[in-house]
């Protein structure tokens, strides 16, 4: 059974910065997609960032220039740095692990983590 365990979530006003962390083993870094998702209550789940197989990120428009995601492959870590949070960022976030093809990443995740919740006041 593989496990992403996230954390780093919490409660921040409006322009303050989270990171969040998402552990997971070495294989799965290395054989899967990885990603950040968030819900928001009453929303569906979106993709929020990716780490892309050459090592280009994608981002959902309205994080572009705020959210960072990034790896240690040392300690086999996913980050989410996230600047300049806004209310409308709160929701809960997910670490997920998606399948390959090829070179490219599929939208078929295989592995979820439990969440980590951020709230953002105004």
């Amino acid at each position: 059974q593989v496990q992403l365990v996230e954390s780093g979530g919490g409660s921040v006003q409006a322009g303050g910065s989270l990171r969040l962390s998402c552990a997971a083993p070495g294989s799965v870094h290395s054989t899967y997609c990885m990603a950040w998702f968030r819900e928001a209550p009453g929303k569906e789940r979106q993709r929020v960032a990716r780490l892309e197989n050459n090592g280009d990120t994608t981002y959902l428009d309205a994080v572009k220039g705020r959210f960072t995601i990034s790896q240690d492959n040392a300690n086999n870590i996913l980050y989410l740095q996230m600047n300049f949070l806004k209310p409308e960022d709160t929701a809960m976030y997910y670490c997920a692990a998606a399948s390959r093809l090829g070179p490219f990443c599929t939208s078929s995740v295989q592995y979820w983590g439990q969440g980590t919740q951020v709230t953002v006041s105004s």
